[in-house]
């Protein structure tokens, strides 16, 4: 089919194309102002997805992506509209239980089935770059729908606050308990540390430690000297024990036996000099022989003086030394156990401190959670509160109208090409030689009388088959 032939048909049923069209019109017009009315309210909300004074300086700045989507969740959900039939007394209201009754039998509750209402009307939409969301509701009253919008809003601020302060409650219950607990804990471990420091006298365990420490390392220091002595008087006795006892320093250096000495060498000298003069029978040599045994006699007596002695001052250095390494065994056991009971005491110190810092963390989170259980403030704040619309959602009579037109334009010309598809007409000379299959050798112009109708009619149902009848 070429488009002249389509304007052709349309032409020829432009009855049939208008009275479908302005049908399909009346049609849609009429359904618009018999359908019943209904009205959208709308209302929105902003949530603050910021953290609250409260809260931040515990938790920090995260904001959890998920959160408007959770918003929105909470707002659809039956616990949200079960409060809005609660305070509106929705469940109360006499025609509402008879609708309830006529449509369920009185199955199940009248809030369920309320809320199965609200949800198919209710319609919640966040925004896609912002943090508001959207409220809107259908209803026949303009009035009511405004209502029930603003009660939805109303309920899910109350819910979201109830949500935000019930684990608030629970925590503090819970963080009260432990806080008595922790108390206890740090009141059991102060008393451990001051019986023991009473038990042992520990006033200031580092300096009574470091006094001990000090005379520790005095007595080392002692020993250490008092050994060198002990080891050269225990030397000096030995040698003494060998016979050599005029060879001890000691002795070398008294200054009797020295005298003893230089008498004796004189008396030699004096004894050889008469016996080279006079002989060995001269009588003062014997005098001076005499004189020299007793010199050496007490020469000898001397140093055995001089080797007892070191022999009893070796006797009296080891004493020393067992008495002063008895003490420094005793000092040293005495600092061990005051390092042990430093570390007891640094032990129970250190139990002190983190049941300190314990009962100081519960209590924080205990403040924290009392805090956030008194709370009033929501993080959700109305926007726009819903106003009762002037004009209804549906119908709308001027995009009706507008689609009616459309669909009107689409009805008729769809008429009209199915009415001549089922009774074929010739519309131009192509039809002609496409039902014919002859060439046309001419076209005859248009009679201007009213016959042509006839002749016309005639031509127009070669293409069927059927010719009219002569006339008689």
């Amino acid at each position: 089919m070429t488009f002249v032939q389509f304007l052709r048909i349309l032409r020829a049923r432009w009855k049939l194309c208008l009275s479908v069209f302005f049908g399909t019109i009346a049609v849609v017009v009429i359904l618009s102002l018999v359908l019943p009315k209904k009205y959208k309210a709308e209302g929105s909300v902003v949530v603050d997805v910021q953290p609250d004074p409260i809260t931040a300086g515990l938790y920090g700045t995260m904001i959890n992506p998920a959160i408007i989507a959770t918003q929105v969740d909470i707002l659809t959900s039956d616990r949200v509209a079960r409060r809005v039939i609660k305070n509106l007394h929705l469940d109360q209201d006499p025609q509402v239980r008879k609708d309830w009754q006529d449509e369920t039998d009185g199955q199940g509750t009248i809030e369920d089935w309320l809320g199965q209402l609200f949800q198919k009307q209710l319609d919640v939409k966040p925004s896609r770059e912002s943090n508001v969301i959207t409220v809107t509701y259908k209803a026949p009253n303009a009035k009511f729908a405004a209502t029930i919008v603003n009660a939805f809003i109303q309920a899910y601020m109350d819910t979201a606050l109830e949500l935000r302060v019930d684990p608030a409650r629970q925590y503090s219950g819970f963080f009260v308990k432990q806080a008595k607990d922790a108390r206890d804990q740090l009141e059991l471990a102060q008393r451990r540390l001051s019986d023991y420091q009473l038990k042992n006298g520990i006033l200031s365990s580092d300096e009574r430690f470091d006094v001990e420490s000090m005379r520790l390392n005095d007595l080392a220091s002692q020993l250490v000297v008092l050994q060198a002595q002990s080891a050269d008087s225990s030397s000096r006795e030995a040698q003494a024990v060998r016979g050599n006892g005029d060879k001890l320093s000691d002795t070398l250096n008294n200054g009797v036996i020295q005298g003893l000495k230089v008498d004796l060498s004189r008396a030699e000298a004096r004894l050889q000099e008469l016996s080279a003069r006079y002989g060995n029978n001269y009588p003062d040599i014997q005098t001076i022989k005499a004189n020299i045994a007793e010199l050496r006699a007490r020469i000898d007596a001397e140093t055995r003086r001089i080797t007892s002695s070191v022999s009893v001052s070796n006797t009296m250095a080891r004493a020393r030394e067992g008495e002063l390494r008895g003490e420094l065994e005793a000092q040293r056991a005495k600092v061990l156990k005051l390092k042990e009971q430093r570390d007891q005491a640094a032990a129970l110190q250190r139990d002190v401190d983190n049941a300190q810092r314990n009962s100081e963390g519960i209590n924080m989170r205990l403040q924290q959670t009392n805090l956030e259980s008194q709370t009033q403030q929501s993080n959700v704040s109305v926007l726009s509160p819903a106003t009762p619309p002037i004009d209804p959602s549906f119908p709308k009579m001027l995009l009706n109208i507008i689609l009616s037109i459309f669909l009107g334009i689409i009805f008729a010309i769809g008429t009209a090409l199915l009415r001549e598809l089922r009774d074929r007409r010739v519309r131009s000379t192509n039809d002609l030689i496409v039902a014919l299959g002859l060439p046309v050798i001419g076209v005859l112009p248009q009679p201007p009388t009213r016959k042509r109708l006839g002749t016309n009619a005639m031509a127009q149902r070669v293409i069927s088959g059927r010719l009219p009848a002569p006339k008689k």
